[in-house]
């Protein structure tokens, strides 16, 4: 009994400091933009989608899109939804064959708070993609390959707040879906 206990204990403990681990690498399920005049969120669909895999079709139980919420219209709308992503995503990587949705992404906002940069999270899908918010426009980030707007996210909010503090680095986190971690997992 004694193990069992300790067994639990440990088991809850662990599974904790992993989730505390989890949501400071990451914003899950909404984030805030830096000039805190938005805020991105998923928002779940009442029904199902039946979709193609790789080696059977599977049902996405709670599918998200990705919502705008204006803090100063009050006003929310989707931004990238299931009704459109899917087929534009295929069109920059025609050679996959699968489709892909707004939560198999991880979601990079940039400092200009107007460009999210897209990259795949765990299916074979190589392609990086960048969405202008003002424009509405989902492209291909151009320098594929090169994670340098990940390095620049992590570094351009770095230095000494004064003299008398240490060296601090502000880590601005990419935003994922609770799906996202669900399936990981």
């Amino acid at each position: 009994m004694k193990i069992l206990s300790l067994l639990l204990i440990f088991v809850f403990y662990f599974s904790a400091s992993i989730s505390k681990e989890i949501d400071e690498i990451f914003f899950i399920g909404k984030m805030q933009s830096y000039n805190k005049k938005f805020t991105l969120y998923f928002k779940t669909r009442e029904k199902a989608i039946l979709a193609r895999g790789q080696h059977s079709n599977y049902i996405v139980d709670y599918p998200q899109d990705l919502y705008f919420y204006d803090h100063f219209s009050g006003k929310e709308y989707p931004i990238i939804s299931y009704d459109w992503f899917p087929k534009k995503a295929k069109n920059f990587y025609r050679s996959y064959k699968y489709p892909v949705f707004p939560e198999d992404f991880a979601y990079y906002l940039l400092n200009d708070n107007n460009t999210l940069i897209l990259v795949s999270a765990f299916k074979d899908y190589y392609q990086n993609l960048i969405y202008d918010i003002n424009k509405k426009e989902l492209g291909i980030q151009k320098n594929r390959g090169k994670l340098n707007f990940i390095i620049s996210t992590y570094a351009q909010n770095c230095g000494y707040k004064s003299l008398k503090n240490n060296f601090e680095c502000k880590i601005y986190k990419p935003l994922i879906s609770k799906n996202l971690i669900n399936s990981i997992e």
